[in-house]
This record gives C-alpha cells, sequence and structure tokens, in this order.
C-alpha cells in the first residue's frame, strides 16, 4: 500500500490553520516538528498524555500555575516564550522549593505565522534547559482568527521543598529585615516602550530571568528557618508585591526610599511617563525577608550570585496592626505606600 506524503511543516512562511487543532494529522505534526523537537526529552518521548515522575523521598510537592497573555509577544530582553518558563519556575522556588519539571499549554490563534511559533518555541526550550527544568508534557489548541491574541501560554510547574521547610508570605516578624536583589521596573518599562514605539536614549532590557539558583545560593548560606519570605514582585511591583505580604503577616514595614536600586534609564522614564517604578513589573527580581541576625550573610550570597549582583537592603518589617507599608523619602519625610487601585501596565506578563 502506498502512504501518504505529509509535506513538512512550511516553518518560514506557513502559518496555523484551524486542522492544526482538529487533533489529526496535522496537530500530530505539529507536535512532532515543532514542540517535541524543540523540547525534547525522555518524558516527551515517551508520547503520552502525560508524564509519569519521581518524587525525592522526605521532600513535598510544590505546585505552581500561570497564564501568559503579554502584548507585544516580543520585547526588548524577552518574549512570551522564556517569560513563560521563568514565571513559573520563580513562582516555585519563591516557596524555597527545587523546580522539577513543566508543563506547557498553548493557545494558538487561526493566521498566527509558524516562523514566529518557532521564535517563541525555540526561545522556551533554551529558557528550559538553562534553568534546567525540562517541559514534560503540554497541550495545544487553535481557536478562529480574531478570537486570540496570535499565542497565548499557560504553563505549570512542580518542584519539591523538604520537610520542614517552610517560607511563605505569612511568615514575615517585626524586626525582620527586607531585602531586595536588584533594580526595579525593567521589564514593565522595556515592554511598554516596544508596545507604544517609545524611544529612549538608552534601551531598557526586560529582566526576566529563573531565579532558582539564586535562591539555592540564600538558602544555603543561613541556617533553616532564617529566609522567612520570598516573592517575586512582578505584576504591580515592588509596592504591592510587600503590601501582600504585609497583610498574610499582620506586620508593618518602613522601607529607605534611597536604598532602593533603579536604573537611571527606568527612573528616566517613569517620570516622563507619570509612573511610579515602584509599582512596575519585574520579571527577574525577588524580595526576601530575613531573620535580622542572617540578613548580612544572605545579603552577601545574594551579590555573590550573577542574579543578585545588585542586592540591596531595602528597609524593615515593623511591628504595626494597620498593616501599613511606609517609606522613609529622600526628602526626610514619610509617605504610605499603598495599594494600587488598578493595573498601570496592562497586559505586561
Amino acid at each position: 500500500m502506498k502512504k501518504d506524503y505529509i509535506r513538512p511543516l512550511d516553518l518560514k512562511h506557513g502559518r496555523i490553520d484551524m486542522n492544526h487543532g482538529a487533533g489529526g494529522r496535522a496537530s500530530a505534526q505539529l507536535v512532532d516538528e515543532l514542540f517535541a523537537k524543540a523540547f525534547d526529552n525522555d518524558y516527551l518521548r515517551q508520547g503520552n498524555d502525560g508524564a509519569l515522575l519521581g518524587v525525592p523521598p522526605g521532600h513535598r510537592l510544590v505546585m505552581a500555575t500561570d497564564a501568559h497573555v503579554i502584548s507585544p509577544l516580543f520585547f526588548p530582553g524577552g518574549d512570551i516564550g522564556c517569560l513563560a518558563v521563568h514565571g513559573t519556575v520563580n513562582d516555585v522556588a519563591m516557596l524555597g522549593a527545587r523546580p522539577l519539571y513543566l508543563a506547557a499549554s498553548f493557545i494558538l490563534e487561526e493566521g498566527f505565522a509558524l516562523a514566529e511559533l518557532k521564535r517563541i518555541v525555540d526561545s522556551m526550550a533554551a529558557a528550559s534547559r538553562e534553568a534546567g527544568v525540562p517541559i514534560v508534557t503540554g497541550d495545544t489548541k487553535v481557536v478562529e482568527q480574531g478570537k486570540g491574541d496570535g499565542v497565548f501560554i499557560s504553563t505549570t510547574g512542580l518542584g519539591v521543598v523538604p520537610e520542614g521547610r517552610e517560607i511563605g508570605g505569612a511568615q514575615a516578624r517585626p524586626g525582620d529585615v527586607v531585602l531586595l536583589s536588584g533594580t526595579i521596573g525593567e521589564h514593565g518599562v522595556a515592554v511598554l516602550s516596544q508596545r507604544e514605539s517609545l524611544e529612549f536614549e538608552t534601551t531598557t532590557l526586560s529582566d526576566t530571568a529563573a531565579l532558582h539558583t539564586l535562591v539555592a545560593a540564600m538558602l544555603a548560606a543561613v541556617p533553616e528557618g532564617s529566609v522567612r519570605v520570598l516573592r517575586d514582585p512582578t505584576r504591580g511591583g515592588l509596592a504591592t508585591t510587600l503590601n501582600e505580604i504585609a497583610r498574610q503577616s499582620s506586620v508593618g514595614m518602613l522601607l529607605q526610599e534611597v536604598a532602593i536600586p533603579i536604573l537611571p534609564q527606568v527612573d528616566a522614564a517613569c517620570e516622563l511617563l507619570g509612573l511610579d517604578p515602584l509599582y512596575i513589573a519585574n520579571e527577574g527580581k525577588l524580595v526576601a525577608i530575613v531573620a535580622p541576625e542572617a540578613a548580612d550573610a544572605v545579603l552577601d550570597a545574594m551579590r555573590a550570585h550573577p542574579r543578585g549582583r545588585a542586592a540591596a537592603r531595602i528597609g524593615s518589617v515593623t511591628d504595626d496592626p494597620h498593616r501599613f507599608v511606609q517609606m522613609s523619602t529622600r526628602l526626610g519625610g514619610r509617605r504610605v505606600v499603598d495599594w494600587l487601585s488598578g493595573e498601570p501596565l496592562p497586559r505586561i506578563c
């Protein structure tokens, strides 16, 4: 019997059509020639709808999921593909866990260019391999043209945390120290500048990055229990993240404005656009709240890591029944760093 000849995907000029989401031969070809080829690992080669995974003894599971609808899909310093990997890896790591596996789901719009999809998938694969966290299962669906926005990606991460380790937003205590791993606001400014075709003297690159190795270095530097809270200040920025922690832990915080690191070009862009960098999204920074006796050791470990070279001590946790986050300003006054009433930059992750 003569076998049907299937033309390879035209990854240069081809486009997504509804057949790619119909579950038939075209769907299988898209998975085999694009996704499976890029994400190749032992789990995917099994060809099942799920992955059978092992868990080290003496550990608990950590799972995080995230959806990515960023506009534009490509921006200075990154794209939706690497962002989807970094964001979920970081969500797992912020519980003090070691990320092990990722699952990815793609919603593709009919007519989306295969060349752009390949660029996104290749970026995602590179980020996954650099992080050492494989994509072990996934799914693809196609929606009619006009009912999507090119591509949406949903990722789920699975990791493990040792028994007895308790790191979370409810663990902050009065007297603890607030540390920040580096400069803030780059991701939001990079996305906005690309979206609005804004040109500044210096190009701002997104800080999107996986932070799990930084977290591991911090935890290894001090006794267990010294690191109370870890959080990546994404949507809503540093200000919103600290307000969330203050509410969870029923504490207040006092920040020092002069201690918060901000790149000059980010500060200038925010001033020009009427934005406060404290509320601008980050995708490669973390906030750590640590016991006071461990603060110097954790800060040294952060600064010794490539992702934490600009780390700084930016404030302290206070006993405040009102759970206010306040800041001592450069002018010597004090102001409340309140919650945002809305998102200043929608669709930045």
